[in-house]
């Protein structure tokens, strides 16, 4: 009987550290964005890790709307590229140099909205495609240089999965042929935003 109750309390001493390992994550801090709320956002161009070109303005053109949505103007981000291109900066990663102070005396922007997009299309495998969007973030006050909030974020698509081995292969073959000649990507981004 001893065996028994050793074993039950050695049972509940491992569950017990099995939750405590299990913490959920820290919530994240807001204080700098109450501090110094912005109103107006100036989105740039995300720079681009993945292997995809054209996801640097697939994703630029879903990014707008759920700010928008809550309230925030958002500086129109093709007149805002077209601006730094005339203005010296071709690219995303030049872009993303643009002095703060300055961007709050040329624009008037309360803050900038800094991405940089990890992963960015669609990943064949035999019976399945995956499209993935990750993308990490950070806002930034324009008067202080104050980070005011900081995340990452990733969404993906399947496409296969039905049990039927033949049928899977012939919906993936079928979803890299379309996927070749369209932006998947760009569906999935929306998701990633929120």
């Amino acid at each position: 009987m001893n065996a028994r109750r050793i074993i039950s309390s050695i049972g509940g001493i491992v569950a017990l550290l099995a939750l405590v390992g299990c913490a959920a994550p820290k919530p994240y801090d807001y204080t700098n964005f109450r501090l110094h709320q912005p109103r107006s956002i100036l989105v740039l161009p995300p720079l681009n890790e993945s292997t995809l070109v054209e996801g640097t303005y697939g994703y630029l053109s879903t990014v707008t709307r759920p700010l928008a949505e809550l309230g925030y103007y958002v500086f129109p981000v093709a007149v805002v590229d077209q601006f730094l291109k005339e203005n010296g900066m071709p690219t995303a990663g030049e872009m993303h140099q643009v002095p703060l102070n300055k961007v709050w005396e040329v624009v008037g922007a309360d803050a900038v909205l800094f991405a940089t997009l990890q992963q960015y299309g669609s990943k064949y495998q035999v019976v399945n495609s995956a499209t993935v969007v990750q993308v990490k973030a950070r806002l930034v006050d324009t008067r202080t240089g104050t980070l005011l909030w900081e995340g990452t974020a990733m969404a993906q698509q399947n496409s296969g999965g039905s049990g039927n081995i033949i049928a899977d292969l012939i919906a993936a073959a079928i979803t890299q042929a379309i996927n070749a000649g369209t932006d998947a990507a760009h569906d999935v981004c929306p998701q990633a935003n929120m």
